[in-house]
């Protein structure tokens, strides 16, 4: 058996609830066996829940799910002209104690870019400089959240549908080993949409202050 978690909406702060799901867990490395987890973990969320979750990841059933997936959703970055996926946005603008940002990155294809070794060899996350502008790296997933929120909002062709659900998943997320989720990214963003809060994405610091209030 294997537990991971479910991401719901909530209309205050922190903008998501974490729902623990277990399902028995199919072992291997091909997109099949992760996809039979993923229907696995939605039908024992689903038996609790009554809902039918998305899936955020390029493992998902669902057309949307994929397309939503960090290594796909594009965001655009005003100095190289063009759009890139949120993923190499996120790896390329990582500023370590020992180097970084490497925003040749940028460049690379999204597998390219997370695999890159500099990223596990260049010691702690500081903070983030995208666009030569800096940003806090706490709270930790608050520059990740905001990069894929903004890039949602610049894509209501795909976010539009994430409003059709409240609760989200990705297969490839286990919180004992990573921080950053776009599943729960999904979430904050829907959950902003309908507390009518999304203005207050468009400035890291506006968007950093909700997660901030006593």
């Amino acid at each position: 058996m294997a537990k991971r978690p479910v991401f719901t909406i909530c209309e205050e702060a922190p903008y998501h609830k974490t729902v623990s799901a277990e399902f028995v867990f199919n072992p291997g490395f091909a997109g099949m066996q992760k996809q039979k987890n993923v229907t696995a973990l939605h039908e024992s969320y689903k038996r609790m829940s009554g809902e039918n979750p998305l899936e955020i990841s390029t493992k998902s059933l669902q057309p949307e799910g994929v397309a939503l997936s960090a290594f796909n959703l594009m965001k655009y970055v005003p100095s190289l002209e063009r759009s890139i996926t949120v993923e190499c946005a996120y790896q390329g603008s990582k500023v370590f104690e020992e180097g970084g940002p490497f925003r040749e990155l940028y460049s690379k294809s999204s597998k390219e870019a997370k695999k890159d070794e500099r990223l596990t060899t260049s010691g702690r996350v500081i903070a983030f400089n995208f666009e030569d502008e800096e940003y806090e790296a706490f709270p930790v997933s608050c520059f990740y959240d905001w990069l894929y929120i903004r890039a949602l909002v610049e894509n209501p062709e795909v976010s539009e549908k994430l409003l059709t659900y409240s609760s989200f998943t990705d297969i490839e997320f286990n919180p004992e080993k990573s921080i950053n989720c776009q599943a729960r990214a999904a979430a904050i963003f829907v959950s902003l949409s309908k507390a009518n809060l999304i203005h207050q994405t468009e400035k890291f610091a506006d968007f950093r202050g909700l997660f901030l209030k006593e």
